[in-house]
């Protein structure tokens, strides 16, 4: 028996190891089958991998089918909050998850577009999933940004073409920089497109994709940040546990410490190596591991993919590398890098093999498959979650403020535009959209030099305009720009300032009718003009008013008479209101010769009314006709029966008409007053004519001071009705402020385009009010000469205020300067204004009295007109 026990046990030994023992060696068989056979398994791992792959991207590429696009555009007061950018953040991240079930992770995100291509400064669209239109059509930002439906863009092919994509490098649990709303985050994107040219086929895009990352991923990266972290610390616990070993055996090596060991060696004390301790790891602060990553709210997965074409070798190089400049100012302990490897001179990126294909595939199908590190907290992300606001700074382009074209009928010259990149362009607006202007600065600054090239390049585009100059100093600025034969058959000059020994000049008759105008018309012009210069009206000067209406009424009607006569040379003027008050006999011939034009009232009037008049009481009109009359040049001006000037005429026959005035004395603001009145009924006679047979005609208006104190109702009237009749208005003044207040507010309230050079900060106010202050009265005042600050309509939306430089002739026009051709033009000038010798028309101012006279006596029936009976008609 006790031989026997041991070899059952020996036995039973056996019998368990074989069953260990073979599976052991099938193991050992299977690596070895393994190794040798190892593709076979890599072969049936891949294709499996790429029968998924293939699964997933055609699945994704089914989901991405059926994708919005939205466009932002925001208005010139944008200006959102940390909380609504937040709010539009949250927003993204929910629509992002829109998208059927059965669709691929990597087809879950919204896309922010930012892109330059010339048509904007920077265009903001949203693309995303079908089902998060409706979310993301609603935005938290308010009234001052349109959210609209983005068409498909198609781009052509570019020449050169380079692809970027971002990655966040540093510490990969930092924030990005919090950078502040004010300037705006996007303003060094800005800055980076502001010179893209688009003749040049520039293109420069940038992709934010923001996909709400699985709770498995998160934890997944949560682990992998704590094992790292655990692992740092233990590594940074042996090297200091090293160090420590390290400096005890360096301190019992030396002298000292082997000295003090024999000197304090006594009997009963040990003597031996010190005992070293070393650092034990600290336990790892999980918020500090993980950071932004620790909380679960609003973290989000993000892809940012950036590619810049150009037809132009190198400038997409240039412009990405701007790009990435940009993305800089987003860093801090956490940074925006390009992803991929630099090798000397050659970075190796999403431009190269293998990662090219990747990176367009995603391009065009709007996957997001981020890398590892880029998860992000939507409050890193404020600057790129809303459109530029109202403290971004954008360029203008020529999509805003085209560019000028010599001889373009379209387009009406503004300045000279200096872009980011140190290009001058010569820019313009649309001549249908620019009705009124108003130019305000100190005097040299350049209004009346900007407003010149402006009217010489008009009339080089077969427009038609007229100048009126108080100063006449643009007439002789302008002359060499004009000597053109084309242009010399349409100028006419009005000049009243009589200068030379032999001065010529043209006429002017307000009350002549041989035009065909209304009696009426030319009666109530010519009362409104005296009375705006005069400072009549019903309550103050009421008899005046009724003196000066009732004496027109009977001129008007005996121009009417000379006319229908075939006798226009036999017209009254202005001065027979003296002979019909003062004279007698006169008046006598006249009421009897239009006996049968005049109504029964007026008839009346001056048979029972008029004779009840003191002496005294004409005086208030006889006084501005006896100024007028002294003085040679309106004596000879005014005092023809046949006149030339007729501003009807010229705008229906696209003339370019140059009136200067003598100065902004009584007797010239009574005339300037005669003038605009004229002016004011001829445009409104232009309601004959059908909308679109209006021929363009613009006026410029210098010195507006001048010209409103002469008749302030009457400019008023300007600003508010001629843009009906397709007729503009270029006004300039040295301050806004001492503008009547009705013509300030007309012209203000109406103007297209508002500009301003250098002055006083008092006279700049109320021009930059109008802007906002932005620029402020302190910068507009310190500009150069020549330098403005002007907004524009263009498109039916105000463009600026923008830096402008005025065109100064002899640089912008040089080309068209013909100095040799200046007599010729004055003589042309003079013979389409049928300017005569200033003598000449004195002695036929003189003898046109007796000529009225004349032909009233002989137009005199020989029986007086029956009375009207007005109640014949109703027996």
């Amino acid at each position: 028996m006790d031989t026997a026990a041991p070899y059952v046990t020996h036995q039973a030994g056996q019998t368990a190891s074989g069953p260990l023992l073979s599976l052991f060696s099938g193991l050992a068989d299977a690596a070895g089958w393994l190794v040798a056979h190892w593709y076979l398994p890599a072969l049936a791992i891949a294709a499996g991998w790429a029968v998924a792959e293939l699964a997933v991207r055609r699945l994704a590429a089914r989901a991405s089918a059926e994708r919005m696009a939205l466009e932002l555009l925001p208005g010139r007061h944008f200006d959102p909050g940390l909380e609504e950018i937040f709010r539009r953040g949250v927003q993204l991240a929910r629509a992002s998850t829109a998208m059927p079930w059965w669709a691929p992770r990597r087809s879950k995100a919204v896309q922010i577009r930012l892109r330059a291509d010339g048509s904007a400064p920077l265009r903001y669209r949203i693309e995303g999933p079908a089902g998060g239109e409706r979310l993301l059509s609603i935005t938290p930002f308010g009234p001052h940004l349109t959210v609209q439906r983005a068409r498909p863009i198609a781009d052509k092919p570019r020449q050169h073409t380079v692809r970027a994509e971002f990655v966040l490098r540093g510490r990969p649990t930092a924030p990005l920089r919090e950078v502040p709303l004010d300037p705006d985050p996007l303003q060094p994107l800005v800055d980076a497109v502001c010179d893209l040219r688009a003749e040049l086929g520039d293109l420069a895009e940038i992709r934010l994709d923001i996909q709400r990352a699985p709770k498995w991923a998160l934890r997944t990266r949560r682990t992998q940040l704590m094992t790292a972290a655990r692992r740092a610390e233990r590594r940074e616990s042996a090297r200091a546990a090293h160090w420590v070993r390290q400096d005890a055996a360096h301190g019992e090596d030396s002298l000292s410490w082997q000295l003090q060991q024999l000197l304090g060696d006594r009997p009963g004390t040990g003597s031996g190596r010190r005992l070293v301790m070393p650092p034990v790891p600290r336990r790892v602060d999980r918020e500090e591991a993980l950071g932004k990553l620790a909380e679960d709210d609003h973290l989000v997965r993000v892809q940012l993919l950036v590619m810049c074409a150009s037809d132009t070798e190198g400038r997409a190089q240039a412009r990405l590398a701007q790009l990435q400049a940009a993305f800089d100012v987003f860093g801090g302990r956490s940074r925006w890098a390009m992803r991929g490897w630099r090798i000397g001179g050659w970075r190796i990126g999403a431009d190269h093999w293998p990662t090219r294909h990747a990176f367009e595939r995603r391009w065009n199908l709007g996957h997001c498959q981020p890398p590892r590190a880029n998860w992000v907290r939507l409050d890193e992300l404020t600057g790129l979650l809303k459109p530029p606001t109202v403290h971004c700074r954008l360029p203008l382009l020529a999509a805003d403020l085209p560019t000028f074209a010599f001889g373009d009928p379209d387009l009406l010259l503004q300045g000279i535009y200096r872009g980011p990149d140190g290009r001058r362009r010569l820019v313009a607006t649309y001549a249908a959209e620019t009705l009124f202007e108003c130019a305000v600065g100190k005097a040299g600054a350049g209004k009346t030099e900007r407003a010149l090239a402006q009217a010489i390049a008009w009339a080089h585009a077969s427009g038609a305009l007229m100048f009126l100059d108080p100063h006449r100093d643009s007439w002789p600025r302008a002359l060499p720009y004009l000597a053109h034969p084309p242009l010399m058959r349409r100028i006419a000059l009005i000049d009243l300032n009589a200068l030379g020994p032999n001065p010529l000049l043209s006429s002017w008759n307000p009350l002549s009718l041989q035009h065909g105008q209304a009696p009426h018309e030319v009666t109530e012009a010519v009362t409104d003009a005296f009375a705006s210069v005069l400072g009549w009206d019903d309550a103050t000067a009421p008899r005046a008013l009724t003196i000066l209406t009732a004496a027109l009424s009977v001129l008007s009607a005996v121009n009417q008479a000379a006319c229908q006569a075939g006798r226009p040379e036999d017209q009254a003027t202005l001065f027979h209101i003296r002979s019909l008050i003062t004279d007698p006999h006169f008046r006598t011939a006249a009421l009897a010769a239009t006996a049968d034009r005049l109504d029964d009232d007026t008839r009346t009037w001056w048979q029972t009314v008029f004779p009840t008049f003191p002496a005294d009481a004409f005086g208030v009109v006889l006084n501005p006709l006896a100024r007028l009359a002294a003085h040679p040049v309106t004596r000879a001006f005014l005092g023809q029966p046949t006149g030339v000037y007729n501003s009807r005429a010229a705008m229906d026959n696209g003339l370019i008409v140059w009136i200067c005035t003598a100065g902004t004395g009584p007797t010239d603001r009574l005339l300037t007053a005669l003038l605009a009145r004229d002016l004011l009924r001829a445009v409104r006679s232009r309601r004959d004519t059908p909308h679109n047979q209006r021929r363009p005609f613009r006026l410029y208006f210098d010195e507006l001071i001048t010209l409103t104190g002469a008749a302030p109702d009457t400019i008023a009237s300007m600003f508010e009705d001629f843009r009906k009749y397709r007729v503009t208005v270029h006004g300039m003044t040295q301050l806004l402020g001492r503008l009547p207040a009705p013509v300030r507010m007309s012209l203000t309230q109406n103007a297209s385009t508002l500009a301003s050079t250098a002055g006083s900060q008092a006279a700049i106010a109320p021009i930059t009010a109008e802007w906002g202050d932005k620029p402020s009265p302190d910068e507009v005042a310190a500009l150069d000469r020549f330098e403005h600050y002007a907004s524009f309509t263009v498109h039916g939306r105000r463009i600026g205020p923008v830096r402008l430089t005025g065109p100064h002739l002899d640089e912008v026009f040089a080309h068209l300067a013909r100095p040799r051709n200046v007599p010729a033009l004055e003589r042309a000038a003079h013979t389409t204004a049928r300017a005569r010798p200033l003598h000449d028309l004195t002695a036929t101012a003189a003898t046109q009295h007796s000529r009225v006279l004349a032909f009233l006596t002989q137009h005199t029936p020989t029986t007086p007109p029956a009375h009207h009976n007005p109640q014949k008609g109703y027996q």
